[in-house]
């Protein structure tokens, strides 16, 4: 595995271990500025002050736990795409009963100037399991 497949890798772990924590300063460094989420029945999430804006409200009533097994990573230059099964569990902090989805997310992502690695655009097919 090179470098640049394991700086993804770790890229993804972060997100995960971040949201967990409700540390969304982490989160956010993770992704471009004009950043755009895909998600089936919802319009285009554009800018990272958007996403920003839904984690920090979501975060305030809820707690999200999430992995992912990575099925594909392929670098290109400066541009990488990262395929994943991906699990999100959504739990009320006052109780009640989590709400789990999951499935196939498609990430995009583009080398930064420092040599990181940032979300450029990501689209998840995650469906609710009942």
């Amino acid at each position: 595995m090179n470098t640049d497949e394991q700086s993804i890798r770790d890229l993804v772990n972060t997100w995960h271990t971040a949201t967990a924590a409700g540390d969304v300063e982490a989160v956010l460094k993770l992704m471009a500025e004009d950043v755009v989420f895909l998600v089936a029945g919802q319009p285009p999430m554009k800018g990272r002050s958007t996403f920003e804006k839904g984690l920090r409200g979501l975060l305030q009533t809820h707690l999200i736990e999430s992995t992912s097994e990575i099925q594909e990573v392929e670098v290109s230059g400066t541009l990488a795409y990262c395929w994943s099964v991906l699990t999100v569990q959504i739990a009320p902090r006052a109780g009640g009963k989590p709400v789990v989805r999951t499935g196939s997310a498609v990430s995009i992502l583009r080398k930064q100037v420092n040599g990181t690695w940032a979300v450029v655009r990501d689209a998840n097919l995650l469906a609710l399991v009942t």
